[in-house]
This record gives structure tokens, C-alpha cells and sequence, in this order.
């Protein structure tokens, strides 16, 4: 069978990393060789940093390693006890929060694996790992414990400190996030400000007295909300009710602080969603005011919605993996029910769609780095190379083009996966005693938090509709694909001609009809670019480009179908709309 790679035999490995083939096949193509040269500083780290990459093959050794650890440390002591973690749950005890026995064990883990700071600058006792490298971190940990994955995850607050804390602050917070001996919360939802953070109602006011800002207000949806460290986005200009009268604040945990309860969740129980109270809490700004959420917040956010992206691929990843050990072992009819069509469709579709999604968040996490990479070359560089401003430029304009889209599409991939992974389980799924039923629980909400999928489709539509991918697409159509891949290429370049089509005619719409089309055009755009990443991908593996025939199979028709409904626009829905929402049930 084609997906016999990823037989029984694999799920009971004992390296979450070593095991999974299609992961290793990322590490080893995805080229981090530009950026891996920008961040080492052409590698002179080695000279004040013994544990600093020599060149890029060393580099690679190092990470290779560092995944490895992490692979085993989830086999062997997190994945184990999950479903403990999972029951158990993080509990709110006398106005503390308490994490779940199997957490604790598996962060201690971590700790001495010292693999809690690893993004951060060698100078901050930290790893000066790529994007690229975490996001692959993330999936591996997400496969084992989704909720475990939002605490060790958060490690973006650090590298919000590192982009744009003060000197201060950086040297007396972030050696101790390497040590992994304070965690973080990223605190910006409150009550009556969820999807629209402008109308953020926490304030923040300057003691002249204390030389501080001081917090009151009530936060909601705190993820890991009883962290050491936390990065608030409060209001600073009075008077002010929009975006521009935000900045963001780091607090250190203190009694003014408080834990009011933990939400009741449906999935991720070890990890405390927390609701908080400042009160006249002391805090120290992060870089200027009223960029806190035009400008830091919202990078903070891109990168969490790329870490949630791998989220999503890692808990996809276990709940295929329990489908297909359990469409293996489960006979019916005389035959295990994974010979039966209806069932290797779904294994064979999901799988498929796992390698898809794994290819679009690992190649937007290298535009990412690239753009970061850059930028940070810009900033310390007196004379930099005159490419260079162009190619931060470029990078970074894919970067915001395609973190929504990764976000949408993984997301969105997981919960069809894990209901379909459950739905290969039939009754028994549905039970606490097997995994999946953990997985489908957990999954559920990777499409609403960081971004619901909605969002992420109005931060896609405008890049979509100016033709920002399409530079991109015609290069990805511009290489030799060879003979035996050139059908798979001629449907793709059909997608591209698609795409161009339906953004042209969409964008002469009313904003009304743009707005309803959107989901539409991007799904579109996503099918088109995530074929064009697995022909690409098939270029290096036969089981690729099985997977790539398999994928475009798939979504072709699907894709024709978005095409379809966009050129042809029909008003009638926005014409109901007043109607239909007036009525009662």
C-alpha cells in the first residue's frame, strides 16, 4: 500500500523525530543555509561561543541533534503519559496554579535537555536556533502532548523580549528563559476585546514616584496565565479608543497579579487557560509607546500562529498515526478494516494532507527566517550589501503573505483529519480509553485561538488580491519538473492560470462581495500553492510524488469548484443577508 512507510511497526518507535520519515525529509531539503550564515554572524559566534556552529554542515549537525533529544524525550517520557496529563489537568489551588504530575516531569525534562530557550542569541546563554528548526520542535512536541506544547511553545514572548526589549532587559530576562527557570504568557484578549484588540480597555499609567507604569484590568483566555514572565497589551495614551494608543508592557509575576479561575476547557487540560487581574501592577515598556499592537504584539502573534500551525500538524500526525495502527488491527468482513476503500481513502487523503500542510508551514517558516534574518543584518550592518535590502524586502512580503494561509490550512487540516481519524476508530474513538478521542478534543481549537480562521482569511484576501504570491507561483512554474511529473505540472500551471483569473475578477467587486468570495479565493490559492510545494517535493522521492499525484487528485476538482462559485459572484446571498439575519428561529 502507499502508505505502508508508516506502518505499524513506526507508531510504536521510540523517537518521535527519528520516526517520522517525512519530517526528516524537511530537515534534510529545506535550505537554511542563507539564514543559518545571517544569524551565526558568517559563523564568528565560534569564536566567543564553543557550542556555536563552526560552518553549515555543522549547524545541522547541532539541530539534527537537538530534534533527536527532543524526539526522544517526547517518545519515552511525554507521549507515555499524556492521557495522565490530559485527566489529571492543571488545577487552581489556593490562588496558584498547579500543573499536572506528567507535566512537571516532562518541563523538568526539557530543563535538563536545555531545550527551553533555544531561539535565543547565544549571548543569552540560548541555542540562536532558526524559525524553521522551533516550528519542526513544536510538531514533535504537539504529536505528544498538545497541551504540554502551549506552555514549552510560548518560548515566542522570549524572542519578543529579545526583537525589541530594552539592553536591560534582555540581560536580566532572557538568560533565565534559557535556563528554563521562568516561563511566559502572552496577555492581550480581555472579556469585551477578543478578534478586535483595538479595543483594548486595560490601562496603563506612569508612577513618576516609582519610575514604573502601573497595570489595572482584567485579561481573558490567558494562555499559561500563571507564567513567571508576562508581555501585556494595555492602553498607555489617554483618551485613546484604537489601536494606536496601545503599548506593551513586560510584567514580572507578582501579589498584585492575580489567577481568578482557569476555563473549563474541551481539549488541551495541562495547559492552564487563565483569567487575570492586574491591580496597579508595576510593569516596564517594551519598546515605544503606541506600537504595542500595530507593531510588537502583531509580531508576536505571527509567530504563535506559526508555532499553532505546527501544533496542528503534530496532532494531526498522532491521530493518523492511531488510525491507521487501528484500521490495521481491527478486522471486519474477514479483512482488516484498512483494505476496505472507504477507510484507505480517508488514511490515504489524510496522509496526504499532513504531508501538505507539514510542506507549507516549513516553507513559510523559511521566509520568515529570511525576513527576520535580514532584517536584524540591516539593523547591526553599517555598510550592508545593496541585495540585501531588496531580498528583506521580498522576504518579508511572502512571509505576511503566507503565515495566514499556513495558519488556515493546517489548522483546518487538523480537524479534518482528527474527525476523520476518529471516524476510522468508529464507536470505540468516541471513548476516553483511546487517544484519538484526546486528539480530536485537543485539535479543535487550533482554528479558533491565535487567529480564528476567519482572520486568518481577512489577513490573506488583500495579498492575494494585489497578486502577491504570483511571482512566487510563475517561479515554482519556471523549473523542470521532468517527464514523468509533467502531467501533475500541466493541472498545476491550470491552477495558477485559475488563481490570476479569480483575483482579477474578484477585486473589481464590490468590498460586500469581495468579503463573502474571500473564503473562496483562498482556498483556492492554498490548494494551488501546496500542489505546487509537493511537486516540488516529488522531485526528490517516488513516495513524494505519490503523494503529490494523490493530493492533486484530490483538490483539483475541489479547486475548480472555488473557481466557479468566484466567477460567478452571485449576489443572491448578500442580498438576503438583512432578511435572513432579522428572522426568528
Amino acid at each position: 500500500m502507499l502508505i505502508s512507510q508508516f506502518g505499524e511497526d513506526r507508531c510504536m518507535a521510540d523517537n518521535f523525530f527519528l520516526d517520522n520519515p517525512d519530517l526528516q525529509f524537511y530537515f534534510e531539503h529545506i535550505d537554511l543555509r542563507e539564514v543559518v550564515e545571517l544569524k551565526e554572524k558568517g559563523y564568528s559566534y565560534r569564536a566567543r561561543y564553543p557550542h556555536a556552529p563552526r560552518n553549515y554542515r555543522d549547524a545541522m549537525d547541532n539541530y539534527r541533534i537537538i530534534l533527536e533529544v527532543l524526539g526522544d524525550i517526547c517518545a519515552n517520557i511525554v507521549a507515555p503519559r499524556a492521557a495522565e496529563a490530559d485527566k489529571e489537568g492543571a488545577q487552581l489551588r489556593d490562588g496558584k496554579v498547579e500543573y499536572a504530575a506528567a507535566t512537571r516531569e516532562a518541563l523538568q525534562a526539557l530543563k535538563q535537555a536545555e531545550l527551553m530557550g533555544v531561539m535565543l542569541p547565544w549571548e543569552y546563554g540560548g541555542l540562536n536556533v532558526p524559525g524553521t528548526i522551533y516550528q519542526m520542535m513544536v510538531e514533535i512536541l504537539s504529536r505528544a502532548e498538545a497541551g504540554l506544547m502551549t506552555i514549552f511553545g510560548l518560548q515566542e514572548i522570549a524572542s519578543t523580549i529579545a526583537e525589541f526589549g530594552s539592553e536591560e532587559m534582555k540581560a536580566r530576562i532572557l538568560p533565565r528563559f534559557a535556563r528554563g527557570e521562568v516561563s511566559g504568557a502572552m496577555v492581550l484578549t480581555e472579556p469585551d476585546a477578543g478578534s478586535d484588540l483595538g479595543s483594548v480597555q486595560t490601562r496603563a499609567t506612569w508612577d513618576e514616584a516609582a519610575g514604573v507604569w502601573r497595570i489595572s484590568g482584567v485579561k481573558r483566555f490567558i494562555t499559561n496565565g500563571c507564567a513567571d514572565v508576562l508581555v501585556v497589551l494595555a492602553r498607555s495614551e489617554e483618551g485613546s479608543t484604537d489601536a494606536r494608543g496601545l503599548s506593551l508592557f513586560l510584567v514580572e509575576r507578582d501579589d498584585t497579579v492575580k489567577v481568578r479561575r482557569i476555563e473549563d476547557k474541551m481539549g488541551l487540560h495541562a495547559s492552564p487557560t487563565c483569567e487575570l487581574q492586574f491591580d496597579n501592577t508595576p510593569a516596564q515598556l517594551i519598546g515605544k509607546q503606541r506600537f504595542g499592537l500595530i507593531r510588537y504584539a502583531m509580531a508576536m502573534m505571527n509567530g504563535a500562529r506559526l508555532a499553532v500551525a505546527a501544533q496542528a500538524v503534530g496532532i494531526a500526525e498522532a491521530a493518523y498515526r492511531e488510525a491507521y495502527k487501528y484500521a490495521h488491527e481491527r478486522v471486519q468482513f474477514g479483512v482488516p478494516i484498512a483494505h476496505l476503500p472507504a477507510v484507505y481513502r480517508m488514511l490515504l487523503n489524510t496522509r496526504a494532507e499532513i504531508e501538505a500542510a507539514r510542506s507549507l508551514v516549513y516553507h513559510t517558516s523559511l521566509w520568515v527566517d529570511l525576513a527576520k534574518a535580514y532584517e536584524q543584518y540591516l539593523a547591526e550592518t553599517e555598510n550592508p550589501d545593496k541585495s540585501a535590502r531588496q531580498r528583506q524586502k521580498d522576504a518579508a512580503r511572502l512571509a505576511e503573505a503566507l503565515t495566514p494561509l499556513a495558519k488556515y490550512y493546517a489548522t483546518e487540516m487538523g480537524n479534518r483529519v482528527c474527525y476523520q481519524a476518529m471516524q476510522v476508530h468508529g464507536g470505540v474513538g468516541y471513548m476516553h480509553d483511546f487517544n484519538v478521542e484526546r486528539h480530536f478534543r485537543d485539535i479543535r481549537v487550533t482554528n479558533i485561538y491565535e487567529g480564528t480562521s476567519q482572520l486568518q482569511i481577512v489577513a490573506a484576501i488583500s495579498k492575494l488580491l494585489a497578486h502577491g504570491l504570483d511571482d512566487l507561483l510563475d517561479n515554482w512554474a519556471d523549473l523542470d519538473y521532468g517527464s514523468q511529473l509533467e502531467p501533475l505540472k500541466q493541472s498545476l500551471e491550470e491552477l495558477n492560470v485559475q488563481l490570476k483569473q479569480c483575483e482579477d475578477h474578484l477585486r473589481e467587486k464590490e468590498r460586500a462581495v469581495i468579503d463573502y468570495y474571500a473564503n473562496d479565493l483562498v482556498d483556492l490559492a492554498v490548494y494551488t500553492i501546496t500542489s505546487w510545494l509537493l511537486l516540488q517535493d516529488a522531485r526528490h522521492s517516488e513516495h513524494k510524488a505519490d503523494m503529490a499525484r494523490v493530493y492533486v487528485a484530490e483538490v483539483l476538482p475541489k479547486a475548480r469548484v472555488h473557481a466557479a462559485a468566484i466567477m460567478a459572484a452571485d449576489e443572491t446571498p448578500l442580498q438576503l443577508r438583512e432578511r435572513f439575519l432579522a428572522t426568528r428561529s
